[in-house]
């Protein structure tokens, strides 16, 4: 698989990472409902065997769970996957989750995630969301520190503004930003990849396939049948009014992949590799099947003709929006 350095660090990354947010597993706020560890494990040497060289997980994902199986995934495999993880985020014993980016906080973080990974240096080490905004500067400042302990090796941001990336840039380099990004979520094309371009931040980007809304395996039934812990039951774009003009879209794009023998979830993960901005693109699975389909995306790139068309159906599902 192709591989494209992150930024200024000396990091390589395969064009598709392996995301564990799902395998947190079920019980918290943002779960996808419940999910075997077996699977778990199987699917992220799956992604390993098949040269994926770089799992994104974070300390929230199943309140420390998420971590605790990419540890224990890991195990064994001579050459150790780059490992990347967040911080920002925290949980009482009432599984309560509360934002938090002061300086103590976080130090108890990395230890934490040290101890889940079972890893002596977090490769990139992230804070997960720029909450409380008034104390970016400290948790950033405090991540730059667990550099020059020698507990991470590189830094950067998720979910950030380029607002945001200036005031942390001005005290330590941001390695890279992990913004979300998919043919329905394209915030980031306005302002945040020209500056990361400019700034040699380099960008891994989330969600891709929108949950799984851009897989073309999501129906009404299917939608009504997740489990009540799982989060996108409340994601507005799984709901009325936007999951009728998404779903009349998907099945526009269906064309589009058969004419290349791809699946729907490769065609949206090569659009959003088609940024020369974008270094990687983190596509998450739950079992061994999925990652199996989705690593092949990782070399495929997208015919000029196909953007093109995909476009302009976005183009008139935003018109459908906007003049309903």
């Amino acid at each position: 698989m192709r591989t494209h350095r992150l930024g200024k660090t000396d990091l390589e990354l395969t064009t598709i990472g392996f995301g564990s947010w799902a395998i947190g597993g079920g019980g918290w706020r943002h779960a996808w409902g419940p999910q075997d560890d077996s699977e778990s494990i199987e699917a992220i040497k799956k992604a390993l065997d098949l040269g994926i060289n770089w799992i994104d997980t974070a300390a929230i994902y199943g309140l420390g769970h998420s971590e605790e199986i990419v540890g224990k995934a890991i195990k064994g495999f001579s050459k150790k996957p780059i490992i990347a993880t967040k911080c920002g985020l925290v949980w009482d014993d009432k599984k309560n989750i509360s934002n938090r980016l002061k300086r103590e906080s976080i130090k108890n973080e990395v230890e934490a995630s040290l101890k889940r990974l079972d890893i002596d240096t977090i490769d990139l080490y992230q804070i997960h969301w720029p909450i409380p905004d008034e104390d970016i500067e400290e948790g950033w400042e405090a991540m730059a520190q667990l550099v020059k302990e020698g507990k991470v090796r590189y830094i950067g941001v998720s979910n950030f503004n380029v607002s945001q990336m200036k005031r942390v840039q001005s005290i330590y380099p941001i390695a890279s930003l992990q913004p979300p990004y998919s043919m329905l979520k394209r915030d980031i094309e306005e302002d945040i990849l020209q500056y990361c371009s400019q700034n040699s931040i380099g960008v891994v980007v989330y969600s891709p396939m929108q949950k799984g809304l851009l897989t073309g395996k999501i129906t009404r039934e299917r939608i009504a049948r997740f489990p009540v812990d799982d989060h996108r039951r409340n994601d507005p774009e799984f709901n009325e009014p936007l999951i009728s003009y998404n779903l009349e879209f998907i099945s526009q794009l269906f064309p589009i992949a058969k004419k290349h023998n791809k699946t729907l979830a490769q065609l949206a993960i090569a659009w959003v590799l088609r940024r020369p901005e974008v270094t990687s693109a983190i596509v998450g699975a739950r079992h061994p099947d999925q990652i199996a389909e989705t690593v092949l995306a990782g070399d495929w790139t997208l015919p000029q003709e196909d953007i093109d068309t995909i476009e302009s159906l976005l183009h008139e599902r935003q018109q459908k929006i906007m003049y309903k």
